[in-house]
């Protein structure tokens, strides 16, 4: 899903076209971040993204509903790229995995784009790491299933929001190593100094083997508008800056 990012932080520039066909190819992708760094604003960004293009419906998993509309766009006002998201708020791992295993069951169009906001609430609930692997594999056997169903030459997305700590112990990097092998493309946010009024980012985005990788620099404004600009230099090196990275909800 790194190219479903990259034009929803590249809006400003013209984009490549995209084939019908990148969805179905594209790898999985975990978006990283400590407190207060956009997570949940990028991901209602790719939301609208994909409700936009024409692809289908996008489903959202979070454990509790948005308090507002994190992007104060045009898009994010538009009622007919709206009512293509579809909430759904399990508040518990078991609810979740019960939610996700009755996946092929469920009725109506099928999701273009499988989006799950704050996975680290439900790591918290005491899980092993074998259930840790069981979940991000069921999260991947899900996009599967609906990229199945809907048939050759198009599919169902994944981006997964995590909030990585603000100090890192050795079980948190096991269970994020674990992580990264179920979602080879990764989007790292990293906290930057504000200007006046804003929470600024630099949003680091490898995408897993496909593609090259970029960086942006992105601003949110106090009315929660979503600015973005590209990182002067190239240099994305994650690992560089995992002491500094801070994200969450906004």
């Amino acid at each position: 899903m790194a190219e479903t990012l990259r034009r929803v932080l590249g809006r400003g520039r013209a984009a490549e076209p995209v084939e019908e066909s990148a969805a179905e190819a594209e790898p999985p992708l975990l978006l990283l971040g400590g407190p207060g760094s956009g997570k949940t604003a990028l991901l209602f960004a790719a939301a609208l993204e994909t409700a936009g293009d024409g692809r289908g419906p996008v489903l959202f998993l979070t454990r509790r509903p948005l308090q507002s509309l994190p992007n104060r766009t045009r898009a994010a006002l538009d009622p007919l790229r709206l009512q293509k998201i579809r909430f759904q708020y399990p508040p518990s791992t078991g609810e979740l995995l019960q939610l996700l295993c009755s996946a092929h069951e469920a009725q109506g169009p099928i999701p273009a784009l499988l989006l799950l906001d704050g996975l680290e609430e439900y790591l918290a609930e005491d899980l092993e790491h074998q259930e840790a692997a069981y979940l991000a594999a069921l999260l991947l056997d899900t996009a599967a299933h609906f990229s199945h169903r809907v048939g050759p030459g198009r599919g169902c997305g994944l981006i997964v929001a995590l909030q990585t700590p603000e100090e890192e112990d050795s079980g948190d990097a096991l269970q994020l190593s674990l992580l990264q092998r179920y979602f080879p493309a990764q989007c790292w946010l990293h906290l930057e100094a504000p200007g006046p009024g804003q929470r600024c980012l630099r949003a680091c985005l490898e995408p897993g083997g496909l593609g090259p990788r970029a960086e942006w620099w992105v601003a949110f404004q106090p009315d929660g508008e979503m600015t973005v600009t590209p990182w002067p230099t190239q240099s994305c090196d994650p690992s560089s800056n995992k002491d500094s990275s801070s994200g969450g909800h906004p």
